[in-house]
């Protein structure tokens, strides 16, 4: 086993409870993580977060599942400081939280832009923070940002320029912790085929981006599929060390920089 092998390495995933988050702790869990902490939002979403839970265990791993609104006054150190208690150490980091919001900039109200750079910024920016602090040496730190932050297009503007922070803060951040060998990157999926984007999609936009990516005839659904960002997000958390400091569109094309 290398320094850099996800075998008996403690994940904490926030958001870790169901769509991409669940997965990767399944994943990751496979692959040999010895423990997962799966952070989930609300007890709407605590069935899911027990689901994911019992998968973790039944591959092999520990797994402890916690609740917290992220964006409330230290919830996310309150969150790194239970994973450090119940596991006394922690050796990956992975933020795939996130809120979209498709608006018009006319349209969008003072409170919209609150919530979503609260989400998308502010809790990415401490979480960014408190990894930093938490993180074992040698340690990996990943955040979910947008493909969009490769496009030119109307509507997007607060979850875009929400999440374009977050490509700031990993550049800055895999310098300040490069020193003790952590690395910090993020990846950009393209829309995904979960609730979240359907939320927020209205049918002829959703034909649109089924048909948008230069590899969506290879897609059962023409989308960005889970499953194709997991792989990515091993690697950069393993073999992929390497690699710091880097925003990674990962959307079959339907993207690019």
């Amino acid at each position: 086993m290398t320094k850099h092998s996800i075998t008996g390495k403690t994940v904490l995933i926030a958001g870790g409870a169901k769509n991409l988050g669940g997965l990767i702790a399944r994943d990751l869990a496979q692959h040999g993580a010895r423990t997962l902490v799966i952070h989930y939002h609300s007890a709407e979403s605590e069935a899911a977060a027990r689901a994911t839970v019992q998968a973790v265990q039944q591959a092999g791993a520990q797994a402890f599942a916690f609740q917290a609104d992220l964006t409330q006054p230290g919830a996310v150190a309150t969150v790194f400081d239970k994973t450090l208690q119940a596991t006394g150490g922690l050796d990956i980091a992975i933020n795939t939280v996130g809120k979209v919001l498709k608006k018009p900039i006319a349209d969008t109200t003072d409170d919209e832009y609150d919530a979503m750079f609260a989400i998308n910024t502010k809790v990415a920016f401490q979480f960014i923070r408190e990894a930093g602090k938490h993180l074992n040496n040698n340690g990996k730190l990943l955040s979910i940002v947008t493909s969009l932050l490769g496009a030119y297009t109307p509507f997007y503007s607060t979850y875009a320029g929400a999440k374009a922070a977050v490509e700031h803060f990993t550049r800055a951040a895999s310098k300040e912790l490069g020193g003790r060998g952590i690395s910090v990157n993020a990846i950009g999926p393209g829309p995904m085929d979960t609730p979240f984007f359907y939320g927020q999609e209205e049918p002829q936009a959703v034909a649109y981006h089924k048909s948008a990516a230069a590899l969506s005839p290879f897609s059962h659904t023409g989308l960005t599929e889970v499953e194709d960002i997991v792989p990515h997000v091993r690697f950069m958390v393993s073999d992929g060390w390497w690699m710091t400091g880097q925003t990674i569109l990962v959307n079959g094309g339907y993207t690019t920089k």
